[in-house]
């Protein structure tokens, strides 16, 4: 276990990367530094600020979960801090099972502030029933190392009791405290109209499910600067690469896809940071969608925002911090984002900040965590180190017209084959060495192979 160096308590984060790395939109989108989701950098990056005081450090570990790693991880760190979304899902089972084994072979404190189970906005819980023995693993894991768990909000907490479990906190989001006590909404700028800037956000699932793609498109046709805003790591390789690889691609009606008029248009970003986004934010005069952390961002940035729940998960937090909010699948095809705008109230929202802001800082207190804005300096210094850095803007539609941002990929793509086929020598090298026969196609023909596609799609004329 570390030794607390000078008093000074080591923090692991479970994040895709710190928010102090600015890193470029290739690598970014190369490494799958938000995992598949950039809404995920948004809580990720509120829980490293509120971590990191005087005397405690915070690292990032990554999202990859490595077993091998736990001697290491208790040598060098005094507690893990995991953050989670909807991980009480069927599609992230496998991904719970090896957080399980890590956790189970940790001899340091393990926190999770805000996990959340995902079904219907009926809330029944029949479908996570065949992994509930995993749920029940990883939930008995985390208690074996922490006073308690923290929960996104009233589902999952009546799920885990259910299963008998008492030392369940309901807490929300880290995200929604990035600011700490205070959350100002910018109001009383009048109706919308067709001058209003509009951000519109939501999946492909609300989109194949429900009448979202329709929204989207009667909005575009009523708003001129309505804006898109993706978070799938697929979309922006749309955006960036044209990479139409992923069976996303197969859905058109969508803006990140190049057959969407939106797309041709420019009214289509996604965001490697959390910092860039909520900027970009603080000039619109709505936002909504089906995206959780999309709306979320807005809120952060005092923009405001309604969300279009169509699963417990974005019901159940829209719901713990009173945040505007109707069922996707009762909004007509013909919904106006001005009558939204009009209806929304942000009053129970700011007016139960504090008290949820209290509860949050109490739950890490529990858990033997302090927080910059009780025992910091309010998150001045992580502000000032972020106001210096330079971070990619956001990511937007490649038409290939432009060759200046062409030449920017070709050269990135060239200096990935040279690294590709250094790689490649140095293990051919070794494979002589050793007297053993390389596979019929080499490391670099199969690298060679991969980025090459980007390469023919970029060459490829444009429809």
């Amino acid at each position: 276990m570390a030794s607390n160096v000078n008093g000074v308590k080591r923090i692991l984060l479970r994040s895709g990367k710190s928010p102090y790395d600015a890193v470029p939109v290739e690598r970014a989108l190369h490494e799958d530094v938000f995992a598949t989701n950039s809404g995920n950098l948004i809580f990720s990056d509120a829980a490293h600020k509120i971590l990191e005081t005087p005397r405690s450090e915070v690292a990032s570990n990554g999202i990859a979960t490595r077993v091998a790693d736990a001697g290491r991880i208790n040598e060098e760190y005094d507690v893990f801090v995991v953050p989670l979304a909807n991980a009480f899902r069927p599609s992230f089972e496998r991904q719970l099972e090896r957080l399980t084994q890590l956790i189970s072979k940790l001899k340091i404190p393990v926190v999770v502030p805000g996990v959340g189970a995902q079904t219907g906005v009926n809330y029944s819980a029949d479908r996570l029933k065949p992994m509930q023995p995993t749920v029940y693993a990883f939930v008995s894991a985390v208690l074996e190392h922490s006073a308690s768990i923290g929960v996104r909000g009233e589902f999952t907490e009546r799920y885990l009791r259910d299963m008998g479990f008492r030392d369940v906190d309901v807490i929300g989001c880290p995200s929604m405290f990035l600011h700490g006590d205070g959350l100002t909404i910018r109001e009383g700028g009048g109706p919308l109209g067709p001058g209003s800037r509009i951000a519109v956000n939501g999946s492909h699932d609300a989109v194949r499910k429900h009448k979202l793609g329709q929204i989207i498109d009667r909005t575009h046709a009523r708003y001129p600067h309505l804006r898109f805003i993706g978070q799938n790591i697929s979309e922006a390789r749309q955006l960036h690469w044209r990479d139409m690889s992923h069976q996303n691609a197969a859905l058109t009606t969508i803006p990140t896809h190049p057959d969407h008029p939106m797309y041709g248009e420019d009214k289509v970003r996604v965001y490697i940071d959390p910092t860039t986004w909520m900027e970009d934010l603080r000039g619109f005069d709505f936002s909504f969608g089906s995206r959780i952390h999309g709306n979320i961002a807005a809120l952060l940035a005092g923009t405001p925002a309604t969300v279009l729940c169509g699963d417990s998960r974005t019901l159940e937090l829209c719901r713990y911090f009173e945040i505007p909010h109707r069922t996707l699948s009762k909004v007509p095809a013909d919904l106006d984002p001005a009558d939204l705008h009009a209806e929304a109230d942000f009053g129970p929202l700011t007016r139960g900040h504090r008290e949820r802001f209290d509860r949050f800082m109490n739950f890490l207190d529990k858990n033997g965590l302090e927080n910059t804005f009780t025992h910091g300096d309010g998150g001045a210094a992580f502000e000032a180190r972020m106001s210096k850095l330079a971070f990619p803007p956001g990511v937007r539609p490649w038409t290939g017209t432009d060759v200046a941002e062409t030449a920017t990929r070709m050269n990135w793509l060239q200096s990935q084959l040279t690294e590709l086929a250094t790689e490649n020598a140095q293990l051919q090298r070794k494979l002589a060495k050793t007297s053993l026969l390389p596979s019929q196609r080499s490391t670099y023909q199969r690298a060679r192979s991969a980025v090459g596609r980007p390469i023919k799609r970029a060459l490829r004329p444009s429809r």
